[in-house]
Order: structure tokens, then C-alpha cells, then sequence
């Protein structure tokens, strides 16, 4: 007796993830070193020098780290209250960082006690930064000012007033030590020049502006607000270039790689996004656990350190030459196929005495019940939902066997209104899927011709009928359109193409008639 032959469930193609070079660049990190906080990550900055220290700005402390360290090398805890934005000088000897109680404070890298104390706004300051000449701070406030201070007087040298709601990102310029660019939750990027007493440029974001970047050359500027990150061109009046809408949630901070070719967007959608910057798309996208708050780069790429809003620290190291050299030859070691089907092909001598070993078959539950032929049942443990609804071929494969063996009738008939419904459910969601539509079409005749004399007796049914019939009417109105479309471009193609002529020097071009023909037929038109 032959032994029973599994249902052989066919593998449909899958489109894999394609490999590109940035996939590769961006995927050698390391997993990921977690460190937990004491609040929100509001900022985080990379220190200019060797060895690339960061600050970590979290609640009412910052935090220093090492590179590689998981235990900060340096903290700073003389604020009252909720600390944001700190920055390091471009020499990485000094830091200053705001704070919810409106004073922003200087602190010495080496030292523990604050510089100075600059007073003067009325609300937190969010933004602070130093200009490029290193003796001047920046500051921005929630009460709608911008102001310049002098680090070795402690003084205040100028106050804008421009904005009309939080100002909660501001830039400098590292090429001009006049120059700076803030945004405002009023929707409204400003460029300001500390030679004047008013912004000397002024674009409209349309979102409450979360984050600015500079590129390295400036004359492009990045902003960030609401799902739109944008880029516009500050030498030709700040023109909008780009804007771009890949996150689902508000974007929340911005970087940029150490060859400025790569753009990175954080948002509170728990994405990171990777663009290009030459045509602005995106190449490659992290994923955490957490809506992030804050990211940086370190010089040459190698840590990423995002902040999220569960007070989480997040930091991937790049794997060093040797490390990504020992991974792949782990992953050449790996047992070869032939180790596998080794001894397979061996071929007993004549005087081997050969012991088969019987090999035990494992059958699924729809196998079991087509080898007992309960056909119904099988149908049923195909349609199982964990199995209709992640691997949709085993019901087609399931029908597809019943149709062969011509008892698909037979599962189809005496159902109940769920069962039914059930089978329903699957050939709606599953119909027009190119891959299922031949087996599946069969199938939904059958239950036509079957149930066409209690139609109208069950509300669900006739739902899920209708529901069909829509379906369908539109996939046939697609297909027309599709066969419309590829009639307009079969047109145009052939409208396109070089018209080609035959040369034929005894025959006329206009008639078909040879020279001499042609002046007889021309002689009897004159006559």
C-alpha cells in the first residue's frame, strides 16, 4: 500500500529587504549599551575634542560620558530644576546648559561648581549655544527672547523680541560669529545678525519648530516641526528646497553624519531615518523601543546615542575591522550543506547487510484528516485562524488537493452559518490576490451553485455575498483600466519608434508598380 503524501503547500516568492551599500555602513553597530537615566533625555552633544565625550542632559542633572564608558566621568547637578540644552565650546573646555528656573549657567568641564550665572529671562531656557568666537553665549527662552551674552564680562549684549511663542531650537554659526538662526513653536524660523537689531531673514515652517541644523558649508539650513522635516536654502533668500514626511509622529531632533552625505531624523514615533542628501530619500531606518526625544553622532559615525522619553539611554558603537572580519568568518564556519546530506549518496557493497531505519511522518492536522478522508474537517483545520490569517497558502493548497481528489464539493456543502461565514471571510480577503485567484475562484462558484437556494435566510451571508460582488466588480473595473492603459502605451511606443523604409529602386513608391508600368499607366491617365 502506498504511503500517504503530504499536502504539498507551494512557495510563493517573497520580495526580500534590499541590501545597498548604506545598509551595510548603518547596520555595523554593535547592539546596543542601555542606560537608564533619571528623567526624559532632552539633549545630547558630542564634545568637539578627543576623546568625544558627551553630555547628557536628563531632568535636574548632566551627565558626562566617555566614548566607551557606561558610568559617567562627570555630572553636573547644581540646578533647581529641570536642566535643558547642554553644549560644549568648540575647545570642549567649557559647557553651558539652561534650566526651567530661567538662569543659564557656565560650568568648567575640569571643575564642579557653575562659571557664571546669566540672569535675565523670565522663563526656562531651552536653547543655548556659543558663538564661533568662542566668548559670546547664546540663549532662547520660553518668554519669546533671544539674547547674546559675554562670557568674561557676564553681561547681556542684545535681546530679540521677534517671535510670538517658545523659542525651543536656536543655531550659531560656525563660520561668522554675528550669525545665528533660532525657531519657534510660532511656526517661524528667524536668522539674525548681531551687527543689527533686527532678524535679517525669516521663514515660515508651518509647524511648531522642534530642531535646526546647519550643513557644514551653511548655506543649507534643515528645520524640524510637527511630521515635516525641511530644507531650505538660506543663499537664495532661505527657498524652500525640500520637505519631506516620512515619520507618522512629530519630529523631534535632527544630526547629520560626519561627511555630511547623510541626514538623520529622530521622532516620537520610535523611528530614526536615515536620508540621502543628494536626492532626499530615505536609506535606512533604526527602530526603539521608546519615542525619542534626543540624538547625536559622534565624529566619523561611530556612536549613535539616542535619548528616549522613558528615561532610556541608548548607545551603539561601531564594530571595529576586526570585529566584522570575526562574524563572518563565524558565519563561513557554520556546518556546510555537505556535512548534511553526507552519507546520503552511499551505496552498500554486496556483502553489507543494509538495516533501514524507519523514519516516522509528522502530519499537520489537515493532513491527518485528509488521510482518514474527512474532507470537511480538513477544510476546517485549514481555515484555522492563526493559519488563514499568516500563511493564507496552506487553505489554497488545502482547496486546491480537494479539487484534485474532486471532493472540494463535498467540503464545501453542509455548512452552518459560521462555518460559512468563516470560508466567506477568507475568499474576500483572499480573491483577487493573483497568487490564489485560480484556485480560489473555483472555489467560490461552487459555493454559489451550492447556497443559491437559501440566500436571503442569514443577514451575515448575504453581507459577506455583497461584499464579494463589490470586490470583484471592482477588480474587473481595475483590470479594464489596466487594459486601457496598456493599449495607450502600446500606442505611444509604436508612435515613438523610427519609421524604417524599404528601399526598392524598380518599383514606384507611390503605386507598387514597376518604372515602366508606372509611364504606360501615366501615358493611358493623359490619353
Amino acid at each position: 500500500m502506498a504511503s500517504f503524501k503530504p499536502t504539498n503547500i507551494p512557495v510563493y516568492p517573497k520580495l526580500g529587504e534590499k541590501v545597498t551599500q548604506d545598509t551595510l555602513y548603518w547596520k555595523n553597530y554593535k547592539a546596543p549599551v542601555q542606560i537608564k537615566e533619571f528623567g526624559a533625555i532632552t539633549n545630547i552633544d558630542f564634545s568637539p575634542v578627543t576623546p568625544h565625550n558627551f553630555a547628557v542632559t536628563a531632568f535636574t542633572r548632566i551627565h558626562i560620558y566617555g566614548p566607551f564608558s557606561q558610568e559617567p566621568v562627570k555630572t553636573f547637578t547644581r540646578f533647581k530644576d529641570t536642566a535643558y540644552c547642554g553644549r560644549f565650546r568648540s575647545d570642549g573646555q567649557l559647557l553651558v546648559a539652561g534650566c526651567e528656573d530661567s538662569v543659564v549657567r557656565l560650568f568648567d568641564v575640569g571643575g564642579k561648581v557653575a562659571l557664571r550665572m546669566f540672569r535675565g529671562h523670565t522663563k526656562a531656557v531651552h536653547v543655548t549655544d556659543f558663538t564661533s568666537d568662542r566668548y559670546q553665549i547664546l540663549t532662547g527662552s520660553d518668554d519669546y527672547t533671544c539674547r547674546l551674552w559675554d562670557i568674561p564680562n557676564a553681561t547681556e549684549l542684545n535681546v530679540y523680541q521677534e517671535h510670538t511663542d517658545y523659542i525651543r531650537c536656536g543655531i550659531t554659526s560656525k563660520l561668522n560669529r554675528d550669525l545665528f538662526i533660532t525657531g519657534s513653536y510660532d511656526h517661524t524660523l528667524k536668522v539674525f545678525d548681531a551687527r543689527v537689531d533686527k532678524s535679517v531673514m525669516s521663514m515660515d515652517h508651518g509647524q511648531p519648530i522642534e530642531s535646526l541644523l546647519l550643513y557644514p558649508s551653511e548655506g543649507l539650513l534643515v528645520s524640524a516641526g510637527g511630521r515635516y522635516v525641511k530644507v531650505w536654502d538660506l543663499l537664495k533668500g532661505g527657498q524652500p528646497l525640500v520637505s519631506l514626511r516620512n515619520h507618522h509622529k512629530t519630529v523631534t531632533c535632527l544630526a547629520l553624519s560626519s561627511n555630511g552625505q547623510r541626514l538623520l531624523s529622530a521622532s516620537l514615533d520610535r523611528h530614526v531615518k536615515v536620508y540621502s542628501t543628494t536626492n532626499y530619500k530615505v536609506v535606512h531606518n533604526f527602530d526603539y523601543a521608546a519615542s525619542i526625544l534626543s540624538l547625536a553622532l559622534a565624529p566619523d559615525d561611530e556612536s549613535i546615542v539616542v535619548g528616549m522619553t522613558n528615561s532610556i539611554l541608548s548607545i551603539k558603537h561601531r564594530k571595529s575591522p576586526e570585529e566584522s572580519r570575526e562574524i563572518s568568518g563565524q558565519q563561513r564556519r557554520r556546518p556546510s550543506y555537505r556535512v548534511f546530506v553526507k552519507g546520503k549518496n552511499y551505496v552498500p557493497k554486496q556483502d553489507d547487510y543494509l538495516v533501514s531505519k524507519p523514519v516516522k511522518q509528522y502530519l499537520a492536522k489537515y493532513d491527518k484528516q485528509l488521510k482518514k478522508f474527512n474532507v470537511s474537517k480538513a477544510l476546517d483545520c485549514a481555515l484555522e485562524k492563526w493559519i488563514r490569517l499568516r500563511n493564507p497558502e496552506v487553505p489554497v493548497a488545502v482547496i486546491k488537493e480537494l479539487d484534485r481528489r474532486g471532493t472540494l464539493k463535498n467540503a464545501l456543502a453542509g455548512r452552518d452559518e459560521q462555518q460559512l461565514s468563516r470560508l466567506l471571510s477568507f475568499l474576500i480577503g483572499n480573491l483577487v490576490d493573483m497568487r490564489f485567484a485560480p484556485v480560489l475562484v473555483v472555489a467560490a462558484e461552487m459555493i454559489l451553485d451550492i447556497y443559491r437556494s437559501i440566500l436571503g435566510q442569514s443577514p451575515v451571508i448575504d453581507r459577506q455575498l455583497l461584499r464579494m460582488q463589490d470586490l470583484l466588480e471592482r477588480e474587473i473595473d481595475y483590470q479594464k483600466e489596466l487594459v486601457e492603459v496598456l493599449g495607450m502605451l502600446d500606442t505611444m511606443f509604436a508612435s515613438s519608434l523610427p519609421k524604417m523604409e524599404v528601399p526598392c529602386s524598380s518599383v514606384s513608391r507611390s503605386n507598387g508598380l514597376s518604372q515602366g508600368e508606372a509611364s504606360d499607366w501615366n501615358c493611358v491617365q493623359t490619353g
